[in-house]
C-alpha cells in the first residue's frame, strides 16, 4: 500500500518536470523562428509595456497647461516603508532584441562612390582653367573669319605643269641638249642652231606651249599673292591669262614677220624670231621651280622667291636685248639710241600698258 502511494505522488511530479523542461528547450528556438509564435500552445514571451502620452493642451492665450493640472487631486496614501530589494537585472526577451537591430538598421547610411584619380584631376582642372569656371570672363573676339580657300585643284595643276614637262625631257633629249647648248653658247653659228633646232617642230611647239602655260601660272600666283584677286577666280583667271600670254606673243611673231617682209629683212627677222623664242624656252623651262614654291609655301617665303624670280626674269629679258642686238648689228647699222627707242617702243611700253590695263581690271581703278 506505501508503494502505491508513493507512485501516485511521482508520476505528477514527473510530468511537470517534463513539462518546464520543453518550454526549457522551446526557448532558442522561439529566438531562431520568431515567426512560428503563433503555433505555440501557449505565449509566454513578455511584451514592452505601452507607455501613455501625456495629453498636453493650451489655452486661449496660447500657454501650455500640465497635465497634472488637469487630473483631479488624489487623497494621499500612506506611505510604507518597505526593505530595500535589489534590482533585478530583467531578461532580454526575443522581441525587445529586435528592436534595437531594426533601428540600426535603419540608420545606416550608405556610402557615397569613392573619388577617382580622374575625378580629382577634373576638379584640379576646374579650379585652375578660367574657361572651365561658371563665372568665366567673357573676351570679345576681333580676329577676322578665316575664309577657307579649297586649293585642291592647286596640287592638280601644279602636278600636271611638272609632269608634261618631264613626259617633253624624256621624249625629246636631243632636243633639250641643242636647246641649252644654243642658249649658253652664243658664239655659234646662228644658221647652225636654227637648222639642228628646225628639225624638231613638234617639240619646239610642245616647248613654246609649256612657256604659255607656265608665264600664265606665274602672273596667276602672282597676283594672287598680292591679293589682287581670289582663288575663287581662278576658273576664269588663268585660262584669260594663258589666252592672254598666246594673244601677246602671237601678235608680236606677226608684226617681226611683217616688218622683215615689208623692209627686206626677212632673215633678220627670222634671226631675231630665233632668239626670243630660244629664250622664252627657258624661262618657261625655270619658271617650274618658282611656280611649286610660289604655289605651296609660307607668305614670308613666297614673297622672298618671287623677288628672286623677278630677277631672273629680268635677268633673262635683258640677255635677249643684248644678243639681239648683237645679231642684228651684222645685218644693219644703226645707233644704240635707235635701238633704245625700238626697245622702249615695242618692247617695254606694251608690257607696261597690259600691265596697267590689267591692274584696273582687276582692282577697279584703285
Amino acid at each position: 500500500m506505501r508503494n502505491w502511494l508513493l507512485l501516485l505522488f511521482i508520476i505528477p511530479c514527473l510530468r511537470l518536470a517534463a513539462q518546464t523542461d520543453s518550454t526549457v528547450r522551446q526557448e532558442p528556438a522561439v529566438q531562431n523562428a520568431p515567426a512560428k509564435v503563433q503555433n505555440a500552445p501557449r505565449d509566454t514571451t513578455a511584451r514592452p509595456v505601452k507607455k501613455k502620452v501625456p495629453v498636453v493642451k493650451k489655452d486661449s492665450a496660447g500657454v501650455t497647461i500640465p497635465a497634472s493640472a488637469l487630473r483631479p487631486a488624489a487623497p494621499a496614501a500612506p506611505v510604507a516603508t518597505t526593505p530595500a530589494v535589489p534590482a533585478v537585472p530583467t531578461a532580454i526577451t526575443p522581441a525587445t532584441a529586435a528592436v534595437p537591430a531594426d533601428s540600426a538598421q535603419q540608420q545606416t547610411v550608405v556610402p557615397s562612390r569613392q573619388e577617382t584619380t580622374y575625378d580629382l584631376f577634373l576638379k584640379e582642372l576646374a579650379a585652375k582653367n578660367v574657361f572651365l569656371k561658371s563665372n568665366k570672363p567673357t573676351r570679345l573676339d576681333v580676329n577676322k573669319l578665316r575664309v577657307y580657300d579649297d586649293l585642291d585643284w592647286l596640287v592638280y595643276v601644279m602636278a600636271g605643269v611638272v609632269l608634261l614637262l618631264g613626259i617633253i625631257r624624256l621624249s625629246y633629249l636631243k632636243y633639250f641638249s641643242d636647246l641649252f647648248r644654243a642658249f649658253m653658247n652664243p658664239t655659234l653659228s646662228q644658221r647652225q642652231l636654227k637648222d639642228q633646232l628646225s628639225q624638231s617642230p613638234f617639240p619646239n611647239f610642245l616647248l613654246n606651249s609649256f612657256f604659255v602655260i607656265s608665264l600664265a601660272l606665274y602672273l596667276y600666283l602672282l597676283m594672287y599673292r598680292q591679293q589682287y584677286i581670289t582663288s575663287n577666280t581662278a576658273w576664269m583667271a588663268i585660262p584669260g591669262l594663258i589666252v592672254l600670254v598666246t594673244v601677246v606673243y602671237g601678235v608680236k611673231y606677226l608684226m617681226l614677220r611683217f616688218c622683215g617682209w615689208l623692209f627686206g629683212s626677212s632673215e633678220l627677222a627670222d634671226a631675231y624670231i630665233f632668239i626670243l623664242y630660244l629664250i622664252n624656252k627657258v624661262l618657261g623651262i625655270l619658271l617650274v621651280p618658282f611656280l611649286v614654291i610660289l604655289a605651296f609655301c609660307t607668305p614670308e617665303l613666297a614673297k622672298a622667291f618671287m623677288y628672286i624670280s623677278i630677277f631672273f626674269i629680268v635677268l633673262l629679258v635683258a640677255y635677249r636685248y643684248i644678243r639681239s642686238y648683237s645679231v642684228v648689228k651684222q645685218y644693219l647699222s644703226f645707233s644704240r639710241l635707235h635701238f633704245f627707242l625700238y626697245l622702249c617702243a615695242f618692247e617695254v611700253a606694251p608690257v607696261l600698258i597690259i600691265t596697267k590695263v590689267l591692274l584696273v581690271a582687276l582692282t577697279g581703278g584703285l
